[in-house]
């Protein structure tokens, strides 16, 4: 039996960063993966293959319904869906042949397989050649998410689907039905929307992307509105039935909604069943998620957890963070994550992102603060893009005028809150951003715009 420094279960973001960065410090690793391909669910079915589909569907819908305001008209526009599903494998592919060079490059052994613990240090591994088994000195559990299910509507793959069948149709479905207005469920919804299909999305909650600043969501609502989609609010799921047509969503309202095809997109929930966690006796709480301390450590010495394995936001990038932190705590560093500091993004038309506290947060807490906003359409890039909708919101401690939060609404929000995340990260005041030169015409200015308005400075509102 071979033994490791370090075994990882899991090449999401979170474990293929741990892997290669403890293989940089000198530990030799070994990776696993239910396979047959690594990077997790990310690259294989979720971040990657939905910004591609996101991407070339905007393209389509701005080539139909846009391009005329720039003074290009265009006839005949077709849509090649096979095509479209074509550049989204080949992005993906790609993609997971540069996973598989560095796990080469930093000589990782890699195994696929479904992966168990017998015992605190060794890993079984059953896969397609048979059963391996390993030693380790640690190991670490980084499996990942799968789509969050109804109770008792099951996912058939066909009428009733989960995100992963939803980004390999192979037509565009008349009517499609979506359960939850969480980031998934938009995200998809817009997809299928801009292709042509009447989308409902249908939302337990009262506003759209349940959590997030409600100035931001309300806005974006309307916006997304006005592109077609459509949203039943306060209105909870009871029952998906199939019939010849397609299938019957009803809510505890009492309303009943026909569609060709239903996603659920309500949330995810930990992969850790059927790892034998229960076996070696890592506590786990009662949604399934690992227990663990600051140290990324279980209860059961030797076994580490991370990602979306033990809950938390269950992002790519904040696995990725925990990935890094766990392995430098191998080498001497103390972990550091600032959770605070991780932003969350919407790749929606426009976009929407945030970092930080929300109005909604602080005011509960009884924390004093300061807003300030500036909108898109003040800005020469995003009138010179034809782009003007949203806007950026600074929340700043009223005494130490610190940022405390920012949200964004608006094209390239994603890229532009790394810039909010960084002046978090660093603990910087309005007036410190405020005083940093952005170029023009940008839509970065924006950001330094509402940050001019937080220090009754701005010449531009």
């Amino acid at each position: 039996m071979d033994t490791y420094d370090l075994v990882v279960v899991g090449t999401g973001p979170g474990g293929s960063a741990a892997a290669f960065r403890s293989a940089q410090l000198g530990l030799r690793v070994a990776s696993i993966d239910r396979g047959p391909a690594p990077g997790g669910v990310c690259l294989q079915v979720g971040c990657i293959p939905s910004k591609a589909l996101l991407d070339s569907s905007q393209r389509y819908a701005a080539v139909r319904q846009t391009l005329d305001k720039h003074g290009i008209r265009v006839q005949g526009v077709e849509l090649d869906l096979p095509a479209m599903m074509r550049r989204k494998e080949r992005t993906v592919q790609r993609l997971t042949q540069g996973i598989e060079l560095l796990l080469r490059k930093n000589r990782i052994a890699t195994f696929f397989g479904d992966a168990t613990l017998p015992a605190p240090n060794t890993v079984q591994v059953e896969g397609p050649e048979g059963g391996t088994q390993l030693g380790a000195e640690r190991i670490l559990v980084a499996t990942g998410s799968r789509p969050a299910s109804l109770p008792g509507v099951a996912f058939d793959g066909t009428r009733i689907l989960s995100s992963t069948e939803a980004l390999s149709l192979n037509e565009v479905p008349n009517t499609l039905a979506v359960v939850g207005a969480g980031y998934i469920g938009l995200e998809l919804g817009s997809v299928w929307n801009r292709l042509g299909t009447e989308v409902t999305i249908v939302e337990a909650g009262n506003q759209i992307l349940p959590g997030m600043d409600p100035d931001l969501t309300a806005e974006a609502q309307k916006l997304f509105s006005r592109q077609g989609l459509k949203f039943k609010l306060g209105s909870a799921v009871k029952s998906v039935t199939r019939n010849e047509g397609g299938c019957i969503v009803v809510t505890d309202t009492g309303e009943s909604l026909a569609a060709e095809k239903v996603l659920v997109a309500i949330g995810r929930t930990p992969s850790t069943d059927g790892l034998g966690l229960e076996r070696i006796g890592v506590a786990r709480h009662p949604d399934g998620t690992v227990q663990v301390d600051d140290q990324f450590a279980t209860n059961v010495p030797g076994v580490f957890a991370l990602g979306d394995a033990v809950g938390g936001k269950m992002l790519a990038h904040k696995a990725e963070e925990e990935g890094i932190a766990f392995a430098e705590s191998l080498h001497g560093d103390p972990p550091s994550v600032n959770y605070d500091a991780i932003p969350e993004v919407v790749f929606t038309d426009p976009e929407i992102a945030a970092v930080g506290k929300t109005e909604t947060w602080l005011t509960e807490q009884g924390i004093a603060y300061e807003r300030a906003a500036y909108p898109f359409r003040a800005t020469g890039r995003a009138r010179t893009a034809e782009l003007p909708n949203g806007f950026v919101k600074l929340l700043v401690d009223r005494t130490t005028r610190k940022i405390l939060g920012c949200q964004i609404l608006g094209a390239q929000a994603g890229e532009l809150i790394n810039e909010a995340a960084l002046a978090l990260k660093l603990g910087l005041k309005d007036s410190e951003l405020a005083q940093s030169c952005h170029a023009h015409p940008t839509f970065g200015e924006t950001l330094r715009e509402a940050a001019l308005t937080s220090c009754a400075r701005n010449i531009h509102a």
